[in-house]
């Protein structure tokens, strides 16, 4: 949905973060669209339809000089460092958001997209789950938890470079994304196909890694694709920007139907929850070598494993003793229809790993 105002042709996309699960998927929809795209990251972009840039997020000096030839119209914000404490999260991201938006003071941004997520109402990693929190489902409406949290201090930079620059603006509270990116420090999409892999590999059964509340309780996701679709209708439609929406797939599961159905993908055997959590940190631990040799046999573009799975963010999901829903009421009442079967979601992510060659091929 765009506005009446505007054409493609007139827009330029400031991707940040553009090689990571959410930046990659805004890349591919932008680009299909026919937007002028820039993209910001350390990794290199192996695309030549995309203006790269690297630049050191904690220096708005390095920032200006590498954004010197960049006049973006939209902005699209989906980096983020994690660090130890929730006070460095919150010096560290706050601030480079800071550093991005004071950069590109003066050029003719319309608007700025923010991807944050759900721990918006669970708090943050060292008080995750840990305190009172709204019921089911999350409505964007909940006002914020009494702790420190760097989605929080994300907020704060935005509206008030809003205010002072005049752009127009949007956060994304998203639940876990899955989407094809590697070496991503939250990929559960791909962490769970390299755990079936594995499991394939050495004829052992595919073991719920988390607690019995997640196997039993509804809960839902977020698609990559749709995530970039969500952000470029806020960024662009008519009368919906200045707002903060929750983003996920729009149907619920349970782990206990959803866990067989990725087995049979891989063809290993399910099993679930059973007495206690079984931490993918405990289970693949020692994997290295068994992931090195699989990657040597079946010719895979990543033979590292920590750069394909990131055990304990899956484990940190799965494993929570809560319910998580989210509504997405508000993001349909003002016009945006996006819709993903999650099961739909991770089959055909699986099915474009294996054409990648991040997974070994179906035997």
């Amino acid at each position: 949905m765009r506005s009446s105002s505007e054409t493609v042709d007139t827009r330029t996309a400031l991707v940040v973060g553009a090689s990571g699960i959410a930046g990659s998927a805004l890349v591919d929809r932008l680009v299909e669209e026919g937007w002028d795209v820039v993209g910001l990251s350390r990794n290199p972009l192996r695309r030549r339809d995309v203006r790269h840039v690297s630049a050191d997020l904690t220096s708005v000096e390095n920032l200006r000089q590498a954004l010197a030839g960049v006049s973006p119209t939209h902005v699209f914000y989906t980096a983020w460092s994690r660090r130890k404490t929730e006070q460095e999260n919150i010096d560290t991201n706050a601030g480079m958001l800071r550093n991005v938006l004071a950069s590109l003071n003066g050029k003719p941004v319309k608007h700025v997209a923010l991807m944050t997520g759900l721990k918006h109402y669970l708090g943050p990693f060292e008080a995750y789950a840990a305190g009172e929190m709204p019921d089911t489902p999350f409505r964007e409406s909940e006002p914020r938890l009494p702790t420190p949290n760097f989605y929080y201090a994300q907020e704060d930079e935005l509206w008030a470079a809003a205010a002072k620059q005049g752009f127009g603006w949007s956060v994304h509270r998203a639940h876990t994304v899955i989407g094809h990116a590697v070496g991503n420090a939250m990929n559960m999409g791909l962490t769970l196909a390299v755990q079936a892999s594995i499991c394939k590999e050495l004829g052992q059964p595919f073991i719920f890694p988390g607690s019995e509340t997640q196997w039993n309780s509804l809960t839902d996701m977020t698609d990559s694709g749709l995530l970039a679709d969500h952000m470029i209708w806020a960024a662009t439609a008519d009368n919906v920007g200045d707002q903060a929406y929750n983003i996920v797939n729009g149907d619920v599961f349970r782990w206990r139907r959803m866990w067989p159905a990725l087995a049979g993908y891989f063809g290993v055997e399910p099993v679930g929850y059973s007495n206690e959590p079984q931490p993918l940190e405990q289970q693949m631990r020692g994997m290295e070598g068994v992931w090195s040799g699989i990657a040597a046999r079946h010719g895979l573009a990543e033979p590292d494993l920590a750069q394909v799975a990131s055990w304990w963010h899956t484990d940190g999901d799965l494993g929570r003793n809560l319910e998580v829903v989210t509504d997405m009421s508000k993001s349909r009442l003002a016009g945006f229809t996006g819709y993903r079967r999650t099961e739909d979601a991770f089959l055909q992510l699986f099915d474009r790993y294996r054409a990648d060659g991040l997974i070994p091929a179906a035997s």
